[in-house]
């Protein structure tokens, strides 16, 4: 099977499977003859993924070019989510300007020309040590560390590690030329899949809270049922990968849980934010971060455990 007819076969089920899902909202909300906020807001899940499915599928149609734009799109919304609710001052905003019209964009530029030297290192080194000049240049020291280490980790988390995901597509990986883009599907799939697996297992069968303060609704039964079952999922996709099913399972596991501890950790700075959501920019899913929390932990693990082990 040719890499586009992999590409079409892989869109295909997720259709098919999101069809299904809404023809299942579809019956459960004629069924529930009023307002029910729990089939609601699963019909609003369904109806984001079609939006987020589709903008993907968009951008495998442009390849390399159109990933690498809709990631640092999603990186500048989720920088911007995140800076929002942050307590910067006046004397942060030439290094905030910085970050969003200077560093963001040159990640990106350098994953596009594929120089792992300086994007591995651009921002974890330079961008955190020239950002903390400018804004002490400001000469404002009113709660200075405290400031420059939030517009740190937004960098961080919004742009260097959500950046992994379209450098997927610059690993050479001996005999899979041309079939990255499989990868970031494998990757966003499996990752996301666990989120909505941890929710359906969650309500069917949850009865112990395993992080109540940080995380009011997840438990340990829908920790279990949906990390393994994402990880199942994994092995059932390794077609699509230069894995073996039993290799595929085991980086679908591993991926699953820097997943849900992503997501625990940003659900701790949001409850020292005293928000629910990031934002409301998507219906049923908050914010943009809201849908990218488990993926910004999961990318860098998965691509340099590919990058180790399956690259030439």
């Amino acid at each position: 099977m040719t890499t586009h007819e992999q590409t079409l076969a892989l869109f295909a089920g997720i259709g098919g499977l999101l069809v299904i899902a809404s023809l299942v909202g579809f019956v459960l909300a004629r069924r529930a003859r009023g307002e029910s906020p729990g089939i609601a807001n699963l019909n609003a899940r369904i109806k984001a993924w079609w939006v987020m499915v589709a903008l993907i599928a968009v951008a495998f149609v442009f390849g390399k070019t159109g990933v690498i734009v809709l990631f640092a799109l999603a990186s500048f919304l989720a920088l911007r989510e995140f800076l929002t609710l942050m307590r910067t001052r006046r004397g942060d905003h030439i290094a905030i300007a910085g970050a969003f019209f200077i560093v963001l964009p040159a990640q990106y530029v350098l994953i596009g020309i594929d120089w792992y030297g300086l994007y591995s290192i651009f921002i974890p080194v330079y961008a955190f040590l020239v950002m903390p000049i400018v804004a002490a240049l400001r000469a404002d020291t009113k709660n200075f560390l405290t400031r420059i280490a939030e517009v740190q980790w937004g960098l961080m988390v919004c742009v260097f590690c959500v950046s992994h995901v379209p450098a997927l597509m610059t690993l050479d990986i001996p005999g899979y030329d041309g079939r990255q883009l499989l990868l970031i599907a494998f990757l966003v799939l499996v990752v996301q899949s666990s989120d909505v697996l941890q929710y359906v297992w969650g309500k069917l069968f949850g009865r112990h809270k395993i992080a109540p303060l940080l995380s009011p609704s997840k438990t340990v039964e829908g920790f279990v049922g949906g990390v393994l079952s994402a990880s199942v999922l994994g092995a059932a996709l390794w077609w699509i990968t230069p894995f073996s099913p039993l290799h595929a399972f085991g980086i679908a596991l591993l991926i699953n849980l820097m997943g849900f501890f992503g997501g625990l950790v940003m659900s701790a700075i949001k409850r020292d934010l005293g928000v629910k959501d990031w934002g409301h920019m998507i219906e049923g899913h908050g914010g943009m971060l809201d849908r990218l929390d488990s993926v910004i932990f999961a990318a860098p693990i998965f691509f340099h455990v590919v990058r180790f082990w399956w690259t030439a």
